[in-house]
């Protein structure tokens, strides 16, 4: 009989409370709940926190056990892999010096300085097959707590800078390694149990990373990988990757016409070619009628503004470094930036006359072109640019109009969403990081106020939530909607905020119903986040195939021969009064060719002329997707068309 102070009371997800001895595991939990549960646990979580599925749990706790099919447990899975991937290249790359290998969303990475040795595609088999034949050896994953001393005297035994280099911003007594195998590594876990449940891995991609993300740095060399329990998995993963790349919006975006970048004109700014502005303009035009609907009022900003101007709003501090640097002219009292966020020329406009508490909520809205210094290791397509555009608006309101105010703006948000079919996204309250609060403006309470209104809006919403410590913007907190794209990667698009600081900061007022002066609070929002990043997804998501409303070709208007040009064109003019986009091909090609290529274009709607529709004044109808739809009269197909172009 185990005395009672030698035992631990284990509340399990189910809510069920059972009794263990003191110091068992959560891998002893599970060999009592089930073998098979066992063979699959690869951590634990002990009172909300991850660790070792293999650590003793010395007190009563909670205690959830994490296989594959949870997030924090495939994290450990892929955490694990990272350090697998390590010893593989320390055993193939003598004098691999190692920076940080973490889990990431779609498997790991690990940052290495190969100290000159080359390192392709080639080479990615070979590290394959190390990697699991080093894993069919089933190390344990070891654990072990190091003084600060001890752990700079291993890496300076063994050479490695930028493990030193961590060490530098790590207290004494919070230092652990881990050991499998041959290699060890600076980690604070958690890890599996041991390298027997990894049975299939992939190198992915090679890229070169600067260390710490500072150009200033030795660029090492960043190697993605990916991970899987089993062989299938793998396969079955990498056969959904190779058809997401067909819809890369890169790819899709060139060959539809949308877009296109241009080394003169520089890394990270789009050129919007005629079909991708009629895209955007759509989109625009959408959003502005839902925003008109709503109160908002448009305003126009400059593409630059005085340094001061970023001075007064905490822009230049938090991020000029980062920033693009200043614009100097022939007066050198003069200093502008481009303009790296909308907000602070709508504080300005806000200030142009007095205001009055009747004058609130005051809405301010604008598509606002956005420039940030985004280094160039960084740059992706659309998702990620120097130069973007924000459907960026500010709400001016009294502090009892907060709530009310912030739950239209996420019924704004869930409208956009559910017109585009964007129907993968969670919410994710970003606060501040109470850890580090120098990162952020304001006082305590007016941050606790501005998240208390952001996490009641989003109960009261029933909006399903989870939350983020130190992903606020230095001025509020935010509410973020991460949009999943045909990869299963997640992106902030919409995104509101509440700011009690930027009020303070540029002394804005109103008078109120007592005759004073008071703060308004300030809500930053934009359902589609960046355009230039909303578009991507968009173009991922439907693979190119746009809504019909969308579609900056909707018809394409094909002759059979030069004989009916007429009245194809005549029927194009007709079509244009309808506001139906498309043009007409009067290419000498053959029908069958036309067709194939509207198809390829992914043009929605394919009009045959011919002798008899030229004659009966019909039309041929193709709707892409269907096939035929036969031959039916302008009027008709007009009906046809305006009853599915309806958002």
């Amino acid at each position: 009989m185990i005395a009672q102070d030698e035992q631990i009371r284990v509340t399990l997800p189910d809510g069920s409370v059972r009794q263990y001895p003191k110091g068992s595991t959560g891998l002893d939990i599970a060999t009592q709940i089930s073998e098979g549960l066992a063979r699959n646990v690869l951590a634990a979580k002990v009172n909300g926190v991850v660790q070792d599925a293999t650590r003793p749990i010395d007190q009563d706790a909670t205690v959830q056990l994490l296989t594959w099919n949870d997030p924090e447990g495939k994290a450990t899975f892929w955490h694990s892999s990272a350090h697998l991937l390590a010893e593989a290249l320390e055993a193939l790359y003598p004098g691999v010096k190692f920076g940080i290998g973490p889990a990431v969303e779609t498997g790991f990475y690990y940052d290495v300085d190969l100290n000159g040795q080359p390192f392709s595609q080639e080479d990615f088999k070979k590290v394959e097959d190390k990697m699991l034949e080093l894993a069919r050896q089933k190390q344990q994953y070891i654990r072990k707590p190091m003084s600060k001393a001890d752990a700079v005297a291993y890496f300076e035994e063994k050479g490695d800078p930028y493990k030193l280099d961590l060490l530098e911003g790590l207290d004494d007594g919070t230092i652990t390694f881990y050991t499998q195998g041959d290699f060890t590594d600076l980690c604070r876990g958690p890890h599996i149990p041991n390298t027997g449940f990894i049975k299939a891995a992939k190198i992915m991609n090679v890229a070169g990373a600067y260390w710490r993300g500072n150009e200033k740095n030795k660029q090492l060399t960043r190697i993605y990988a990916v991970t899987y329990p089993k062989q299938k998995e793998l396969d079955d993963y990498l056969y959904v990757l190779e058809e997401a790349k067909k819809r890369d919006h890169r790819k899709l975006g060139k060959e539809l016409e949308l877009f296109a970048f241009s080394e003169k004109v520089g890394q990270g700014l789009p050129l919007w070619l005629p079909k991708g502005t009629m895209l955007r303009e759509r989109l625009e035009s959408f959003l502005r009628k839902a925003q008109i609907r709503a109160g908002y009022s448009p305003v126009v900003t400059p593409h630059i503004g005085s340094k001061q101007l970023y001075v007064t709003s905490g822009h230049w501090e938090k991020y000029g470094e980062d920033s693009f640097q200043p614009i100097k002219t022939p007066d050198p009292n003069e200093e502008f930036l481009l303009k790296p966020m909308n907000c602070p020329h709508h504080c300005e406009i806000y200030k142009s006359r007095p205001r009055s508490y009747r004058d609130l909520p005051l809405r301010l809205a604008e598509f606002g072109t956005v420039y940030r210094y985004e280094q160039s290791g960084e740059l992706h397509g659309l998702t990620r640019v120097r130069g973007f555009t924000q459907d960026d608006a500010h709400i001016f309101c009294r502090p009892d109009q907060v709530k009310d105010e912030f739950m239209k703006v996420i019924d704004l948000v869930l409208y956009v969403f559910r017109s585009l079919g964007f129907d993968d996204y969670s919410a994710q309250i970003s606060l501040r990081d109470p850890e580090n609060k120098t990162k952020y403006i304001g006082s305590d309470e007016l941050w606790e106020k501005a998240e208390a209104a952001i996490i009641e809006s989003a109960a009261e919403k029933g909006l399903p939530t989870v939350t983020e410590l130190g992903e606020a913007a230095f001025y509020g907190p935010k509410l973020d909607f991460m949009v999943r794209d045909a990869l299963g990667r997640k992106w902030q698009l919409g995104t509101i905020q509440v700011d009690y600081n930027l009020p303070n900061r540029f002394e804005l007022e109103y008078i109120g119903s007592d005759n004073q002066k008071h703060r308004p609070v300030m809500i930053h929002r934009a359902p589609f986040g960046s355009l230039e990043r909303f578009i991507a997804i968009l173009i991922e998501n439907t693979a190119g195939n746009f809504p019909l409303w969308l579609s900056p070709d909707q018809i394409a208007i094909l002759p059979i021969s030069e004989k009916y040009e007429d009245y194809a064109n005549d029927l194009f003019f007709t079509l244009q009064e309808q506001d139906i986009r498309g043009f007409v091909d009067l290419r000498d090609e053959k029908i069958g060719r036309k067709i194939r290529d509207a198809e390829v274009n992914k043009v929605p709607f394919m009009l045959i002329v011919g002798e008899k529709e030229a004659a009966d004044g019909k039309v041929s109808v193709r709707r892409k997707g269907q096939g035929d739809l036969g031959s039916m009269t302008i009027d008709e197909f007009v009906n046809i068309f305006k009853a599915e172009v309806k958002v």
